[in-house]
C-alpha cells in the first residue's frame, strides 16, 4: 500500500527569460514581458510529494518535519528573495522558466530523500500557471 505525502511551501523570487545566443528582438518576440531586462517577480507554491510505503514502526511514509526542514534548507533558502539569474548558481547558464526551476528543485531533493521515496514536485509560478516534475 503506498500513500503520498505532501508538503507545500512558498518563495518569492525575481528572474528574467532571455536565451543569450539570441539577440534582443527575439527575446521579446519569444519571452515577451518576461524578457524585461530589470527582471521580475513571482510568488511561486512549491509542492513536493513523497510517495512510499508506510513504515509499520513509525505510521509515517517520510516524517513531515524531516521534509519541510530539507525543503527550507536546500530549496526555500537557496531561492526566497533572490534573484534567480544572478543568485542561484544553477541558472547562470540555464533560463530559469519555471519547468526548470522544478527540474533543479526535484534535481536537489532527489539527493537528500531516500531513493525507496518516488518524489514529484510541482512548481506554481501563478496560481493559475504550473508544472510538475517526476525526474523521467
Amino acid at each position: 500500500m503506498k500513500v503520498t505525502v505532501c508538503r507545500k511551501e512558498h518563495f518569492n523570487a525575481a528572474h528574467r527569460l532571455y536565451n543569450q545566443e539570441w539577440n534582443d528582438e527575439r527575446n521579446d518576440e519569444v519571452f515577451g514581458k518576461c524578457n524585461l531586462p530589470n527582471y521580475h517577480g513571482h510568488n511561486y507554491d512549491l509542492i513536493v510529494k513523497v510517495t512510499g510505503e508506510i513504515d509499520p514502526r513509525t505510521g509515517f511514509v517520510m516524517d513531515t518535519k524531516v521534509l519541510k526542514d530539507i525543503i527550507r534548507e536546500h530549496i526555500i533558502e537557496k531561492f526566497d528573495h533572490h534573484n534567480l539569474n544572478l543568485d542561484v548558481e544553477e541558472f547562470r547558464t540555464l533560463n530559469p522558466t519555471a519547468e526548470n526551476i522544478a527540474v533543479i528543485s526535484w534535481d536537489i531533493l532527489r539527493k537528500k530523500i531516500p531513493v525507496s521515496l518516488e518524489l514529484k514536485v510541482v512548481l506554481f509560478e501563478t496560481e493559475r500557471n504550473f508544472v510538475e516534475y517526476t525526474g523521467e
